[in-house]
């Protein structure tokens, strides 16, 4: 029942564990990957897809890949609280896609949280490469985390995604595990489910801590190939082919939320 050609979309609804499945990593029977063979993305339900669908048709058809475009990049907000590193790889990464869009990124000491809380909701593409912490208790208290000391004042949580309101059409965390949450019969509530429910149709998350250096990778290989297309289920299985021949762990984790174009 699988499409033959690899330009179709093949969406999973997952339910319960399969939602943290790599599903672009699984192989078949002749040993190829599921990504060598289909352009995968997933949602939560058949009614979280209409509601992305809706929310894109909003937004209008302006290219995303543009140097007009409003777009926020963020990389390796320093310094951290206790416990947290630097993370090098991640802001080599917003410098590169920041170039693509000819702006500037928000790195190190900029990156603060009342900063990037002001600016998301201009914002037309958002890109946060930071460190990000899943919350399977209670899933709204999943977050990012942004530059200074103070917990109470650098972690950016998923129920405060909850409560603005976002005009982005694609939101990017490059962060470990900002993909998970807590698991419920209607899907993982943390992060994703946030940005969906605060307005952005299109979101990529990973699905576990994947190393800043193969990330910037994939990330930078993602946005030169939506350069070239508009559809960001394609981009991202490009960007994952030319890095399958590594092991899974530093490409697989990544999966797209909602709408493709």
């Amino acid at each position: 029942l699988l499409p033959s050609t690899p330009d179709a979309h093949v969406i999973f609804i997952p339910q319960r564990s399969l939602f943290f499945v790599p599903f672009p990593a699984l192989r078949g029977a002749n040993g190829q990957y599921l990504i060598e063979r289909h352009t995968i993305r997933m949602a939560p339900s058949n009614q979280v897809l209409a509601l992305t669908r809706q929310q894109r048709q909003k937004l209008g058809t302006q290219s995303l890949m543009t140097k007009g475009t409003n777009a926020l990049i963020v990389g390796n907000p320093t310094p951290l609280p206790a416990g947290w590193k630097t993370l090098p790889h991640a802001e080599q990464e917003a410098i590169t896609i920041a170039k693509q869009f000819g702006i500037e990124p928000i790195l190190g000491s900029q990156a603060v949280k009342p900063l990037i809380k002001q600016k998301m909701p201009e914002a037309r593409l958002i890109h946060i490469a930071a460190h990000g912490q899943f919350d399977d208790q209670r899933g709204l208290g999943s977050l990012l985390v942004f530059a200074g000391g103070d917990p109470d004042q650098s972690f950016l949580t998923a129920d405060e995604l909850l409560d603005m309101k976002l005009q982005a059409e694609l939101v990017v965390l490059s962060a470990c595990q900002s993909g998970l949450g807590k698991l419920t019969g209607d899907g993982v509530i943390g992060l994703s489910r946030s940005l969906i429910s605060a307005g952005t149709p299109s979101v990529l998350v990973s699905l576990w801590s994947v190393p800043d250096d193969s990330t910037n990778l994939l990330m930078t290989e993602f946005y030169q190939q939506l350069q070239k297309t508009p559809d960001k289920a394609q981009a991202l299985r490009q960007a994952m082919l030319m890095m399958k021949d590594q092991n899974p762990i530093e490409w697989a984790a990544f999966t797209l939320i909602g709408e493709a174009e």
